[in-house]
């Protein structure tokens, strides 16, 4: 059995993985064969080489990918990332997530992922402005403000969207804001943009207490992950007056039962290359003791694949809601729903930052653009809709709210095929 047929069947590949849960929601809304099949391939894939000169005067050559998932309800929508575990089942399972994400949000997009095989981290600026720029001519012809729409996503920002849009600017020879989102404010960003996903995970996680009958002002949380999802969502909540016990990131993670200071957290952090290694502010534990600490709330908002079904034996928290993409193995969904542990999953959960990123479209495409307060009153309604959807479709067909999120999107996707007819 080749490492590939291994992985696919213990679920370890991502896209096997959405294509598992995928197949559970569609046996429970009963939705139609044909449209299953639809959605079980993507409807374009694009593998690119990129040759970029290396500050040392050598060429490497560099591994992108671009693929659509859907474009039933609008165009497609999606994320890039520069990582070195970019690769074509990440990026398919990202893509179909992204479909499913925005037919959850209600917004008029399909789903679409992006990512390039790289270490950020050990490039110069001149390094990734080079292949950023050569990525965004090889994908000329993919983008489009009505038919492509990227953004940035793990080891990306508002920085190598400006060098996109200016390289795809130069090429079509047209001026476009609109073709990417998560800009810079100054060259067509969106207010309120950058706090946005961290944002969604507080306003699903007091709509979630609130149907569990909790008040937040008792509730403990722990976050994993102190990114630009986990810094935010862990301020947010502490400013809803819930108690923070443990946060971390990839160098180091602290508990605290007294509570952490989460502003003085984002101080030390600032002033210490954005990672959170060496601060005082708690015990330092094991990175995954995070996940089974004792607290009320547990928001994974680092990286896919954490909780494992060991480790979902050992969850303490009450409730989950899902920072990151993909943080829950298939098989520790079991064992959580056996323990009566709510999930408000990545789909649902992390869809805040791909909402702002609609309003930034829809402000570039009318030349008008709002206050932080307009988005963030707009983002707010919009995710407690979503929200409000998904429990009562978990409530309705007795699932999980992660089964709930998957109908929730695939009747509107199902609508649209049959609405649009097949050829």
């Amino acid at each position: 059995m080749s490492t590939q047929t291994a992985n696919a069947t213990a679920h370890e590949s991502m896209f096997e993985a959405v294509l598992a849960r995928l197949d559970v929601a569609a046996k429970l809304m009963n939705m139609s064969e044909d449209v299953a099949t639809i959605l079980r391939s993507p409807i374009k894939q694009v593998k690119v080489s990129l040759p970029v000169m290396m500050d040392n005067g050598k060429i490497q050559v560099f591994e992108g990918y671009r693929i659509v998932h859907s474009t039933v309800l609008g165009p497609s929508k999606g994320g890039i990332r520069y990582a070195m575990d970019v690769n074509q089942d990440e990026v398919m399972a990202l893509a179909a997530w992204m479909s499913f994400k925005c037919a959850v949000a209600n917004l008029p997009y399909g789903g679409a992922k992006g990512g390039i095989k790289c270490d950020p981290r050990a490039m110069s600026v001149g390094e990734l402005e080079r292949m950023t720029r050569a990525y965004a001519t090889s994908m000329k012809d993919v983008f489009g403000v009505n038919k492509d729409i990227p953004a940035p996503d793990m080891g990306t920002s508002g920085r190598e969207m400006a060098w996109i849009l200016d390289e795809f600017n130069k090429v079509t020879g047209e001026d476009s804001p609109g073709v990417i989102t998560g800009k810079p404010i100054v060259i067509g960003g969106s207010l309120g943009r950058d706090a946005a996903t961290g944002r969604g995970v507080m306003v699903n996680t007091l709509a979630a207490l609130k149907k569990m009958n909790l008040n937040p002002k008792e509730i403990t949380a722990a976050v994993q992950g102190f990114g630009n999802v986990g810094s935010h969502a862990a301020r947010l909540l502490a400013e809803q007056g819930i108690k923070i016990v443990a946060i971390g990131d990839h160098t180091a993670t602290f508990y605290n039962e007294k509570g952490i200071d989460i502003k003085e957290a984002l101080e030390y952090a600032a002033k210490n290359g954005r990672v959170l290694k060496g601060f005082k502010g708690g015990t330092e534990i094991k990175s995954n003791e995070i996940l089974t600490c004792k607290c009320d709330v547990l928001v994974p908002a680092a990286l896919q694949n954490v909780i494992t079904e060991e480790i979902a034996h050992g969850i303490q928290a009450k409730l989950i809601v899902e920072g990151a993409n993909g943080p829950t193995m298939p098989e520790a969904d079991a064992v959580l729903n056996d323990k009566k542990i709510i999930v408000v999953p990545d789909i649902l959960a992390n869809s805040g930052g791909v909402t702002v990123s609609y309003f930034e479209w829809v402000q570039n495409k009318a030349g008008y653009y709002w206050s932080e307060n307009e988005v963030n009153t707009k983002h707010d309604e919009k995710m407690e809709l979503a929200f409000s959807s998904v429990w009562h479709n978990a409530s309705h067909y007795k699932t999980s709210m992660r089964i709930a999120a998957y109908i929730t999107a695939l009747q509107k996707i199902e609508q649209g095929v049959q609405l649009k007819g097949n050829y």
